[in-house]
């Protein structure tokens, strides 16, 4: 090669590094402002402690701990730290029924009724029950009131009901309040059914079918449902609600009965970080395809139902959408954003992807400064500011 063809071909070279050096140079700038608010939001805010993880091509490339697990104690949060996942829980549970799905032995399209058929009992004002299917629960748009349980008012009746006889006892007095399949209305009943369809197929608690099938496979060791085993409990994280600018504590290490595949799950980051490793994707990593084929995760991630009337999950807009058991959100020139909010007993919880740069986050806060509302200013709390500044980073690595 001439002398000139040389200096052509480093010119090239040059000229397409330039646009990684600079996308590069914008996420680091995004990480390091994003860092610093994080920072200063919890503070000013009184949070008592949070963790933040980014993951780029399945490694972590940030793993940031903040302030105080236990505020009486003064025990800080480490990676050892473990926070309550709450709703997120319900992304095991979908992968569960997709997993069933894809042994053959359930369709999507199937009635509840097969499989939980005390639900016929419930008022359907809009038809017949055994129209509602397994995807509409999975999408949220089978019809079904929000909480599990709407009746607990006080301080000794247990946090959650603790079996299935208590729901199964109220579904005579359960009504379906919209034509199912025709509007979002998220429901944890809808997801506890689908729990009970993982149980009665397998033969399994729902705790240990997860376990064996998801949790294990992916080497999180660390994690587990309600109750903590006593080897981990001092790394269990407390929780508290800040109420009238005075931060008090929440009921310590609750169990959430019969409703744990709708938000039972506890982990530390580490183990977090496996599972968003696993939903990012890995063509190196033959135990992902294990747990659940790639194609059935992007099938999870195609969008079912508007999900904007709704702002307490994804990132909480007019333009959010429900999958199945996700929820996905465009960002900047149609950049894919997937994910899965949650909040309960004082914790809050935010596990987002943007699957086409392979990259994602997870956030946990164990202090909610404000209930979550279903309207716009539920994007203005301290935790919501804090997950939305997140997606700046898969923007930059988008080249926004």
């Amino acid at each position: 090669m001439g002398s000139i063809g040389r200096l052509a071909l480093a010119a090239a070279v040059l000229a397409s590094a330039a646009p990684a050096a600079a996308q590069e140079r914008g996420f680091q700038h995004a990480l390091r402002d994003f860092r610093q608010f994080h920072r200063a939001e919890v503070q000013r805010a009184g949070i008592a402690g949070s963790s933040f993880y980014f993951l780029r091509g399945g490694k972590t490339v940030a793993a940031d701990h903040l302030g105080e697990q236990d505020a009486d104690a003064h025990v800080p949060v480490d990676a050892r730290t473990i926070y309550h996942w709450a709703s997120i829980t319900k992304t095991m549970t979908g992968i569960a029924i997709m997993q069933l799905r894809d042994r053959g032995l359930l369709s999507l399209d199937d009635p509840i009724v097969r499989y939980v058929p005390e639900l016929a009992q419930v008022h359907n004002p809009f038809g017949d029950t055994n129209a509602i299917t397994l995807r509409q629960l999975m999408s949220h748009s089978a019809g079904f009131r929000n909480g599990t349980w709407p009746w607990r008012d006080k301080e000794w009746q247990p946090f959650e009901p603790p079996g299935w006889a208590q729901l199964a006892a109220m579904l005579p007095y359960t009504e379906v309040l919209y034509r199912p399949g025709t509007r979002f209305s998220y429901s944890n009943p809808g997801i506890v059914y689908l729990g009970q369809v993982i149980e009665r197929l397998t033969g399994e608690d729902f705790e240990v079918y997860v376990d064996k099938n998801i949790l294990k496979p992916l080497g999180m060791h660390d994690s587990y449902f309600d109750r903590t085993p006593p080897h981990l409990l001092p790394h269990r994280s407390h929780s508290y609600y800040i109420h009238d600018g005075k931060r008090e504590a929440a009921p310590f290490d609750v169990d959430t009965g019969v409703t744990v595949s709708n938000g039972g799950l506890n982990a530390p980051l580490p183990d977090m970080a496996k599972y968003l490793g696993f939903l990012i994707g890995d063509p190196a990593r033959p135990e992902y395809a294990l747990v659940l084929k790639r194609a059935s995760l992007e099938e999870m991630w195609r969008p079912q139902i508007s999900a904007g009337e709704d702002f307490s999950q994804g990132r909480m807009a007019a333009t959010t959408q429900a999958g199945l058991s996700f929820f996905i959100d465009q960002g900047p020139r149609g950049m894919r954003f997937i994910g899965h909010n949650g909040d309960q007993n004082g914790f809050r919880a935010y596990l987002s992807l943007c699957p086409d740069q392979h990259a994602g986050s997870l956030l946990a806060f164990n202090t909610e400064t404000r209930a979550v509302r279903n309207d716009p200013s539920n994007r203005e709390t301290a935790e919501s500011r804090i997950a939305l500044a997140a997606d700046r980073m898969c923007e930059a690595l988008a080249g926004e």
